[in-house]
């Protein structure tokens, strides 16, 4: 038999073992090489990434949302503020199954339908480890529940946070407004940032035009989580900032002197510090309360108030546009006097109507059927008794030109620029006005109608107010504002135009023709003068809500109430030192002096009253 060694080569196995030996040692250098270089990318190049994303595993940073800032009236009392509300909210990234969270969740509380919509078109906008709402305003044994119930709802919180309140409820609906929950179209066009951990924002009224101030400066905390995301501790807060205080020109006592006045007729009244153009009550009725849209109202309230045929949600104050009747009368006879048109002398006959060269029609006065307001009517009688005869023929002298540069002076035709959103600008019509508006030209008809607060033109109640004050002021110019100060600090009055250059005679010709509507005997707005201690200047107005022909008496018996015209009222008091001024519409009210006047006379009661307590005070 063959020994085995007879076969070995130990020159030839040293080499073989050499060879591996070298390519193992040189193998495991390079993996040492490169070992540690990942080493040296993990522990030194990259530690603070790597840290920071080891932090991130238990470190959670939350949004803390500012509260928003208060709204008071004029003397301190809060007409918006916050309250504290318990929300169930839930964090995605600690759900192992969004959907069956839901479910479960469903079991244990009320959830709406609409709920878990609302809730899914937000989860697709937020970011995994954000708070997404899914129901708000729970009730104590809501709250007892879910905390009773915590241990499994995995990524379920709830959460607490300070929502709008309105204590007045509808008093101050219109000229305040309200916040809402942010919907899919806003969500696109503001900072996110600014806004997390809020879901509100201001829809209408002074909450929209001043949601800048208001909102305040979104603050964050780092927190400490568990294994299952639970809150342990806060490591770091960077505290936020709340919005801006707004102080108001709003009184509260005269805002629910003139709502209740109104007795739940359609209308709107507007009353202006005359001194300053600040809003001292801002009235639009039917109202609402802007409560129920805070944390989202629900479909049946919504339809109620929608489409309710007296549309409480219409803000009549600024976007009611109506004829301004005879309101504008005293105006018109400003311009007559001061281009030297008619002199206060001047009189004509009124046998109840009034026919213009080669126009069949004739214009009727509104006692055309008692013989019109007979002999010596001069612009004094005129503005007094109403006499629309003496207006028309007034407009023709004067020209459509004249009274549309004016009427814009004294305000109308075009947004007066308050703080507030959604202001229509009315209409003054003009020549240019009617060809783009209708593509005709400017006939004399027009001019008649016009001379009356008739045809095109259109008028807000805010806008019959400033025109008031502007009569009361003499031709002091002054934007209406609704914001006195913020935070304590008084605004600077927006720039206004020029003021109204009338010669002072005139002024005190029209404040006395003014005055004796309502104190003389035959005053349209006569029945508000007793028991009065101070004067009032006004003018009555009556607008038609429909078109009656010039052949036909109008006639309320036969008519539905929604067809009656519109009465209306503009004033000031007290003459002599006027400080507050009012415009007013009570829609199918009929006549300015028995609907509209009395409740611009509790007004003036009111803050006349106010002005005396303050007096005795500072006595």
């Amino acid at each position: 038999m063959m020994h085995d060694g007879a076969f070995s080569d130990p020159a030839r196995e040293r080499e073989l073992f050499a060879r591996r030996l070298f390519f193992g040692t040189l193998a495991t250098l390079i993996l040492s090489i490169v070992l540690s270089l990942r080493y040296f990318d993990l522990q030194i190049s990259r530690y603070e990434d790597f840290a920071t994303q080891s932090n991130n595993n238990r470190v959670l940073v939350r949004p803390l949302p500012p509260p928003r800032g208060l709204i008071y009236d004029r003397n301190g009392e809060l007409i918006a503020d916050n309250r504290p509300s318990y929300d169930l909210t839930i964090v995605p990234e600690r759900s192992d199954d969004i959907d069956q969270l839901l479910s479960e969740l469903g079991k244990l509380i009320a959830i709406s339908e609409r709920d878990i919509q609302r809730f899914r078109k937000k989860l697709s906008r937020r970011r995994p480890f954000e708070q997404t709402t899914l129901h708000v305003n729970l009730s104590e044994a809501e709250r007892a529940i879910l905390a009773v119930n915590g241990h499994r709802l995995g990524g379920a919180e709830t959460s607490a946070r300070l929502i709008r309140h309105y204590p007045h409820r509808d008093l101050y609906a219109h000229a305040i407004g309200y916040v809402g929950r942010i919907n899919e179209r806003e969500s696109q066009t503001i900072e996110s940032v600014k806004y997390s951990g809020t879901d509100s924002i201001g829809k209408v009224g002074l909450e929209k035009f001043y949601e800048t101030q208001l909102l305040g400066t979104v603050g964050s905390e780092q927190v400490e989580t568990n294994a299952r995301g639970r809150a342990m501790r806060i490591l770091e807060q960077t505290a936020a900032l709340a919005g801006d205080n707004l102080t108001l020109y709003l009184d509260s006592d005269l805002q629910r002197t003139a709502f209740d006045a109104f007795n739940g007729e359609r209308g709107a009244l507007v009353a202006i510090e005359v001194e300053t153009g600040g809003i001292l009550a801002m009235v639009s009725t039917p109202s609402y309360d802007p409560n129920l849209f805070v944390t989202g109202i629900s479909q049946k309230n919504y339809d109620s108030l929608l489409y309710s045929n007296d549309r409480p949600l219409f803000d009549r104050s600024i976007r009611g546009q109506y004829p301004p009747g005879s309101t504008i009368k005293p105006m018109f006879g400003l311009i007559a006097l001061q281009h030297n048109i008619v002199t206060p002398s001047y009189q004509i006959n009124d046998n109840g109507y009034f026919y213009f060269k080669g126009i069949e029609r004739p214009w009727r006065d509104h006692n055309f059927a008692r013989g019109g307001h007979g002999d010596g009517v001069n612009l004094s009688k005129a503005i007094i008794e109403s006499c629309n005869i003496y207006f028309y023929g007034l407009g023709v002298k004067t020209g459509i030109d004249l009274l549309s540069e004016y009427g814009s002076q004294f305000g109308l035709g075009a947004r007066t620029g308050i703080d507030m959103p959604g202001e229509r600008p009315g209409i003054m019509p003009n020549r240019a006005w009617k060809k783009g508006a209708h593509g005709q030209s400017w006939f004399n008809g027009d001019t008649i109608n016009t001379s009356i607060g008739q045809g095109f033109m259109l008028t807000t109640p805010l806008q019959l107010a400033v025109m008031s004050a502007r009569i009361a002021s003499r031709g002091d110019v002054r934007t209406p504002r609704l914001v006195k100060s913020i935070n304590g600090i008084d605004q600077p009055a927006p720039q206004a135009a020029a003021n109204i250059d009338i010669s002072a005679k005139h002024w005190d010709y029209m404040h006395r023709a003014m005055q004796d509507v309502v104190h003389s005997s035959r005053g349209t707005a006569r029945s508000i003068n007793k028991g009065l201690n101070y004067k009032i200047a006004g003018k009555t107005g009556t607008a038609q809500a429909i078109s009656i022909d010039a052949e036909e008496k109008y006639d309320s018996s036969k008519l539905n109430k929604n067809q009656w015209d519109h009465a209306l009222f503009v004033a000031f008091a007290p003459v002599k030192n006027p400080k507050i001024a009012i415009g007013l519409i009570v829609e199918n009210g009929e006549h300015g002096g028995s609907s509209a006047a009395p409740i611009a006379r509790a007004v003036f009661d009111a803050y006349m009253e106010s002005q005396e307590s303050v007096t005795l005070v500072t006595k």
